[in-house]
């Protein structure tokens, strides 16, 4: 069972910047696939980004060039850096895990799920 813990959400205004992390238990952490989903109040959740164990990495094209996923297999870490931050973006940010050795985009796909955070950005 692997447990994911988002922290670095928060209220910023438009053209800020934020840096998610999510930690994981697992000290196997650097097999898995990891993503970041969001979640809009009324909306389904959505894709934003994942990276693979080979540090692969694949973006939704509503933040492709403003966001940065990373990951420190040595801290069992992935980040999410958000820049230029728009009102849209607004949502509840989810870390999750995938076991597989693919990258994936589909919520269905990834097993282990955080709480999430809340991100808030103001016009």
């Amino acid at each position: 069972q692997v447990q994911l813990v988002e922290s670095g959400g928060g209220l910023v205004q438009a053209g800020g910047s934020l840096r998610l992390s999510c930690a994981a238990s697992e000290r196997t952490f650097s097999n898995y696939c990891m993503g970041w989903f969001r979640q809009a109040p009324g909306k389904e959740r959505e894709f934003v980004a994942t990276i693979t164990w080979s540090y692969f990495t694949k973006y939704a094209d509503s933040v492709k060039g403003r966001f940065t996923i990373s990951r420190d297999n040595a801290k069992n870490t992935v980040y999410l850096q958000m820049n230029s931050l728009k009102p849209e973006d607004t949502a509840v940010y989810y870390c999750a895990a995938a076991v597989g050795g693919s990258w994936y985009s589909r919520p269905v796909d990834y097993k282990y799920w955080g709480q999430g955070t809340q991100v808030t950005v103001s016009s």
